[in-house]
């Protein structure tokens, strides 16, 4: 825009539409027939708030809850067992009846107020896919919903005396072939800038160092999810040079984090902190440079920590794979 004004994000998705317009034209007509029936199904969205616990949240993109459910202006849902409802005495009864007080699972993680929960989409089948639903109201290219018994979901809660409260999650698939150690997350609108999405791609590196094995969030990308990794490999691998009394390889680096190698190289390379010579990649870096990058980076490092002493986990047996070399 030329007056310098940052788009809103109903301006985006509506230039989205324009483009995907122009892209519609260009296809073959039996392509384009279904691309256009896909369309028509995601652009509406009529769910436009969701009543979440104390939240009122307004939502953002469609999300296909089944039948009447997904064309009511707004949604009550239970914070603690997910199920949603059309009307708010309906909802009010369920609350007055509902006993559970926390995610299904296992919880694996408590410190201070902060708690995780496993819970398996096989095990709980109906528990993750309203946990998917709520999270598409919030993701725009989200496409899993109903398939979840492949999936593991790490669930962060907020703990105080009335229960654990949903504030995010992630998911992971359970027999990934290409070692990804992160599907899907997702911070919730009204716990968003507290650290907890950092905090949950610092958890999902927590069980890839219990597995033995590099991991890697499954590409592609979103723009956010780019930014947000790109900022914590950035600041986790120069505080490992700026601690490091010697010249470190990537493969070393791969052994403390757990990261891939081409994550590592991605994230010096955006720093022009490595070089490729004779073969192989060498991290070429100087004190100043690492402070500089940290001084920049300042505001957008890690603000809750993953205790490794609270957390309580052991991969399941045919998840264990060889170590890394």
């Amino acid at each position: 825009m030329g007056d310098g004004r940052k788009l809103t994000r109903h301006q985006k998705r509506k230039n989205e539409i324009i483009n995907s317009h122009q892209l519609i034209s260009d296809l073959d007509p039996t392509t384009a027939i279904l691309e256009k029936e896909h369309e028509e199904l995601t652009k509406v969205k009529y769910i436009d708030k969701i009543q979440f616990g104390k939240y009122e949240i307004d939502t953002w993109y469609f999300s296909p809850y089944p039948d009447e459910y997904g064309k009511q202006p707004k949604l009550f849902i239970c914070e603690y067992c997910l199920k949603y409802m059309k009307l708010e005495i309906t909802y009010r009864y369920h609350l007055s009846e509902c006993v559970a007080r926390r995610p299904p699972g296992k919880e694996i993680y408590r410190k201070g107020t902060l708690s995780v929960f496993e819970v398996d989409g096989k095990e709980h089948k109906i528990y993750c896919q309203c946990l998917c639903l709520l999270a598409k109201l919030f993701l725009d290219h989200k496409t899993l919903y109903y398939d979840v018994v492949p999936f593991v979901f790490y669930v962060l809660t907020e703990v105080d005396k009335v229960g654990c409260h949903v504030v995010g999650y992630f998911s992971k698939e359970k027999d990934s072939s290409e070692n990804n150690n992160l599907a899907c997350i997702l911070t919730l609108p009204p716990h968003q800038r507290k650290g907890y999405g950092k905090f949950l791609i610092s958890f999902s590196y927590q069980l890839t160092k219990i597995e033995g094995v590099c991991g890697s969030p499954e590409k592609p990308l979103s723009d956010l999810g780019k930014l947000s990794y790109r900022s914590y490999w950035s600041w986790i691998i120069l505080n490992i040079l700026k601690d490091s009394t010697s010249m470190l390889s990537i493969k070393e680096i791969s052994r403390m984090t757990s990261f891939t190698h081409n994550d590592i190289i991605d994230t010096l390379s955006s720093l022009n902190m490595v070089k490729y010579w004779k073969g192989q990649h060498i991290i070429c870096v100087t004190k100043k440079a690492i402070e500089e990058h940290l001084k920049a980076i300042e505001n957008k490092k890690p603000i809750i920590d993953v205790d490794p002493d609270y957390l309580i986990w052991e991969p399941p047996k045919k998840q264990i794979k060889q170590s890394k070399k």
